[in-house]
């Protein structure tokens, strides 16, 4: 990272401005500590493209993104019953949560209209919302929304397929040498998880689908009284408050499925 002092800033607790700005402007990339490591953080089509460009990312996956309150997400996506108690839920204990949704037809007006819209959702309309996911990135989300219902979109600041370890300097030089600005909050990410190391610690979040894999159709909720339900919500990625979020689906999903990796 020595050749990249010039962009590196260290958070300091508050809402990080230059980041801020950069996102509220037009392509700003701004890599930003989360509960689980670094994530590329941008705003629209320009910044979007330099983030595949830095990852050499494939684009057939859904897209990432970061919700700053349950009211935006009620803005944003299509939900059920159950699945804005899972997020409440989560939200109330700060539970970091993705899953992936279709988005509402009138939730469609806030994406930028400048190509974004291929760019963060896969082939069949769905993206990944996440909330709870740190309080660096959360700042922005809250800030971009209550300013300008503007979005907040991320991937994992690390070339596609290795992780960044939780660490700064596991961001890589690519991506190091594309970002406007890069946030250090090795402390932070490091105190989520205090008792693991950089090796042992759980580099992702949760990751649940409630579509149809086919269709990306919203999935109903079940009756307590269903059994055997086909299709059911599928758990795609494992990581941080596996276990907590095991406990929570199986209050209101009798039917799911355990399937890590697929797919996503």
């Amino acid at each position: 990272m020595e050749d990249y002092q010039e962009k590196l800033v260290k958070w300091q607790g508050d809402v990080q401005k230059d980041g801020l700005n950069l996102l509220l402007g037009d392509g700003g990339f701004v890599v930003t500590p989360t509960k689980v490591g670094y994530i590329i953080s941008t705003s629209d089509k320009a910044g979007l493209e330099r983030k595949f460009s830095a990852k050499n990312r494939k684009r057939n996956k859904p897209g990432v993104v970061l919700v700053g309150s349950i009211e935006q997400l009620e803005a944003v996506a299509e939900l059920t019953p159950n699945i804005k108690k899972l997020y409440q839920t989560c939200f109330d204990r700060d539970i970091l949560l993705g899953c992936i949704l279709p988005w509402k037809e009138e939730g469609k007006k806030y994406i930028p209209d400048d190509g974004s819209e291929e760019l963060m959702t896969d082939v069949r309309g769905t993206s990944c919302f996440v909330i709870k996911f740190g309080v660096p990135g959360e700042q922005f989300a809250q800030e971009l929304w209550e300013r300008e219902n503007k979005l907040l979109f991320a991937s994992s600041a690390n070339p596609s397929g290795k992780g960044n370890r939780g660490l700064i300097e596991g961001i890589g030089s690519q991506i190091a040498e594309e970002a406007d600005l890069i946030i250090d909050g090795n402390e932070y990410v490091a105190s989520i998880q205090p008792e693991d190391s950089a090796e042992t610690r759980y580099e992702q979040g949760v990751m649940i689908s409630f579509v149809e894999d086919e269709s990306g159709k919203l999935l109903p909720d079940q009756d307590p009284g269903d059994r055997d339900t086909n299709p059911a919500p599928i758990f795609i990625r494992k990581g941080l408050y596996n276990t907590e979020l095991m406990e929570l689906m199986a209050e209101d999903w009798n039917s799911w499925d355990y399937r890590h990796g697929h797919y996503y």
